[in-house]
Order: structure tokens, then sequence, then C-alpha cells
């Protein structure tokens, strides 16, 4: 968290605030006064954190199955599945 870059936490900021105004609005509607209000603004603010946290740099791979694809890898051949049927004979007819 602390190398991400400032934009990304800004975005994280308001992705925590937009969902408190989205339990604001879902409060209001409980209390029966529902207040639309708070549902565009919880819009907006997720919308524009979505944004902005979106510019984060995905994780770099744990590999921690690397183990696994080596060897499935290994039981495929031709990195396909294995078919045991014989190719078409372009000799024969068509019955």
């Amino acid at each position: 968290m602390e190398d991400d870059p400032f934009i990304v936490r800004v975005g994280t900021f308001f992705l925590v605030i937009g969902a408190g105004v989205l339990v604001i609005f879902i409060a209001s509607d409980f209390a029966n006064e529902v207040d639309f209000d708070y549902l565009f603004i919880a819009m907006l603010l997720i919308g524009i954190g979505w944004m902005m946290r979106s510019k984060k740099a995905p994780p770099p791979p744990a590999d921690r199955f690397t183990w696994i694809r080596g060897v499935m890898g290994k039981n495929k051949k031709g990195g396909g599945r294995v078919k045991n049927t014989p190719p078409p004979n372009e000799n024969e007819e068509e019955a």
C-alpha cells in the first residue's frame, strides 16, 4: 500500500466515501424518506474512485502453481488434447 501512487490512494478514498454515502442512501430508504441525491452522489464517487483505482499496476504473479502447470504441460502433447481417433482416410468412399 505504501508503494501505491497518490492517485490510486485518492481513488481508494473516493471508493470508501462512495460506499459510505450508499449506506446513507439505503438507510434513508429504510426510513421511508428516500433521498435519491445520496444514490447519485454515491454512484459518482464510486465511478471516479473506480477510474482512479484502475490506474494501479497489477500485482506480480505469485507462481504458486508453476509445478502443477509444469506437470500438466508434460501430459499434454502438442499443447492440446490428444485424440485417440486416427485421421480420416481420403481414399475411402463415404457411405
